[in-house]
Parts: structure tokens; sequence; C-alpha cells
């Protein structure tokens, strides 16, 4: 298991060398489009047209990949009232362990289906009414998210079982 854990900390750094990059300029291009499209409409009195599906595009991607580092970092939304109810460690180890079980089989379940989304706006062709933007691209985000997901979750299953497997020996 160790080979695997040093096998994903290297896809780790190469996806955060990624993603971290891509996360500041949508959030940068997010916030000039806005600021313009604020501007233009209140000062120029005039809309800028097609602004809010670049916006929308831009902001499904941002939402997902800002999940995505949420995961890697475990810092999404949690309740551990287990610690709160109890010390023994035993315990607390296998509500990890559960908890990311469960978590891990909602991820392939949303994959299944963000996959199946995806696939359906390949085979539609829907755009969007301006700039006619296929609208995969922004389910596309769904699935993307959706994988690295569960390649985080591998991760947190493999500490969390190792943490188990730990708590049993003492």
């Amino acid at each position: 298991m160790t080979g695997l854990l040093r096998f994903i900390e290297k896809v780790d750094m190469l996806l955060v060398l990624i993603v971290k990059p891509i996360v500041v300029v949508i959030s940068l291009a997010i916030a000039l489009m806005l600021s313009y499209g604020i501007f233009s409409r209140a000062v120029l009195g005039t809309p800028v047209f097609g602004l809010e599906e670049l916006i929308l595009m831009g902001a499904m991607w941002l939402y997902m990949l800002g999940a995505v580092l949420a995961s890697r970092d475990r810092t999404h939304l949690c309740a551990d009232f287990v610690q709160v109810a109890t010390d023994n460690q035993r315990i607390i180890s296998f509500m990890h362990l559960l908890a990311t079980t469960v978590s891990l089989f909602m991820a392939v379940m949303f994959a299944t289906w963000s996959y199946d989304l995806m696939v359906w706006g390949l085979q539609k062709g829907q755009t969007t009414t301006v700039f006619h933007l296929p609208w995969y691209l922004s389910q596309s985000s769904l699935f993307v998210a959706s994988t690295l997901f569960i390649f985080y979750l591998i991760r947190d299953f493999c500490h969390d079982l190792q943490g188990f497997c730990q708590s049993q020996s003492r």
C-alpha cells in the first residue's frame, strides 16, 4: 500500500501544479468579466450580451476545481461528531474508514452520472444561445471533478485503512 500512496503523492503534486493556476486564472477572469459587465451596464448603459454564458462556464469549472482542492486537503464539510461522543480510537478510526468508503461509493456514482451527462451533451450537441459554446464544456467539469474526487478518496481510504489497522493492533 505504501507504493500506491507514493504514486498517489507524485500524481497529486502534478495535479496541484495544474489545478491551482487554473483556479487562479478562472477566478481572475470571472472577476474581470463581472466587473466589466457591471461597468458596461451601469456606466455605459450597454449590456454585454453573452457575458453570462462565459461567467457560467467559468463558475462551473471554478466550483468543481475548488471542490477538488478541498477534497485534496480534506477541508470539505464534514461532521466529526464521533470524536465528541467517544475517545475510543478504534471507533473513531472505523468511522473515518466507513465515511470514506461511503464517500468513495458516492463519488463513483457521481462519476457515472456525470459521464452519462457529458456523453449525452456530446450526442445532443446543445450550445449556448449567444456564443454557441457546446454545453458539454461546462458539463465535463462535473466528470473531471468526480474523477479527481475518486482519486483523492482512494488516497484517503488507504490512509484511513492504515489508521484503522494501527488502532486494532494497539
